[in-house]
């Protein structure tokens, strides 16, 4: 098994967990309650913002030209396709870009960008590729997954199935892995095992953002229910 395998492996229940969340679930049929979906879109696009940034310091830390190359196009696709698409979503709830920009990060999405950014910065670059992969690569596996069964009529959920489920996507997510492993080549079993709390944790994230968006979250510690 490649390293990324063994950490897929690792965190196969926490992926799992994430594919039968009512949220996720209910992007799948369609039955999602588009108030509910809109607090994912507002959180992610914050969200967004910051993961930019891990991509920024992968252009900076990278040693091949190629891999520069690279992070500076994925980097431009996460700023301008993937917001893009928030920002499309957010004129159908009636959100200005404004509104979108200004909206304050709940606290699961904070602590998730933090640790992100604190990764990128303090880590070398295994450690940067395994804090960002359970949210590049797990986009994918989850709107693959959604993909293999019957979209939902709503237009709005099949838009996010389809991009997420998008060959631009999965080859992105195809490279990223692929670059883990060849920078993990000859890692130590110490180093592996640094790797895999890292993947761990950011995938803990994942499935806590999910929740997050499911009940609503506040910094008094009320969820916002309605």
């Amino acid at each position: 098994m490649s390293v990324t395998e063994r950490l897929h492996a690792a965190a196969r229940p926490i992926w799992d967990a994430q594919l039968d969340h009512p949220f996720v679930r209910g992007i799948g049929d369609g039955t999602l309650d588009p108030e509910v979906f809109q607090r994912w879109v507002v959180q992610d696009y914050g969200y967004l913002k910051e993961f930019s940034r891990i991509f920024a310091w992968a252009v900076a830390k990278a040693q091949r030209l190629d891999s520069m190359g690279w992070y500076a196009r994925v980097l431009d696709m996460t700023l301008n396709t993937e917001m893009d698409l928030h920002r499309s979503y957010a004129a159908r709830f009636g959100i200005s870009r404004e509104e979108m920009e200004n909206a304050p990060m709940w606290p699961t999405t904070r602590a998730y960008t933090d640790f992100l950014v604190r990764t990128a910065a303090d880590g070398d670059m295994m450690d940067l590729l395994a804090a960002l992969l359970p949210c590049a690569w797990g986009y994918i596996h989850i709107g693959r997954a959604l993909a293999a069964e019957e979209l939902p009529d709503d237009q709005r959920y099949r838009d996010w199935i389809e991009l997420y489920a998008s060959e631009e996507f999965g080859e992105a997510g195809e490279w990223l892995r692929a670059e883990l492993d060849r920078e993990a080549r000859g890692a130590t079993p110490e180093k592996e095992e640094r790797l895999r709390e890292i993947f761990l944790l950011s995938s803990r994230y994942e499935l806590r953002f999910w929740d997050m968006c499911w009940e609503g979250e506040s910094w008094e510690g009320v969820a916002e229910k309605e």
